[in-house]
């Protein structure tokens, strides 16, 4: 079994975690359609207590490291906005 993919006795993630799985201290994206989300396949990230985030998309040669100290983290959902404004800014 993949340490990414969810186990028969883990519950039922939330919706926000959906295509995501968890490897030895990170999150990964496993499934973007599934995550409705921009980041690519592959990417790995981490988020803070006080809405820090920070993720790496080898995919897209970029690291991103956000501090802030919005508390508690899921008061405004800061992280999906920055993915969406950092990818709108990629120039190709």
């Amino acid at each position: 079994m993949s340490i990414f993919k969810n186990s028969p006795s883990t519950p039922t993630p939330r919706p926000v975690f959906a295509g995501v799985g968890f490897g030895l201290g990170f999150s990964v994206i496993i499934d973007q359609a599934k995550n409705k989300n921009v980041i690519s396949e592959g990417a790995f990230a981490w988020g803070g207590a006080a809405s820090t985030a920070f993720w790496v998309d080898p995919v897209e040669d970029l690291a991103v490291s956000f501090f802030t100290q919005v508390l508690p983290s899921g008061t405004y959902p800061i992280r999906r906005e920055l993915h969406r404004l950092v990818y709108q800014a990629l120039v190709d």
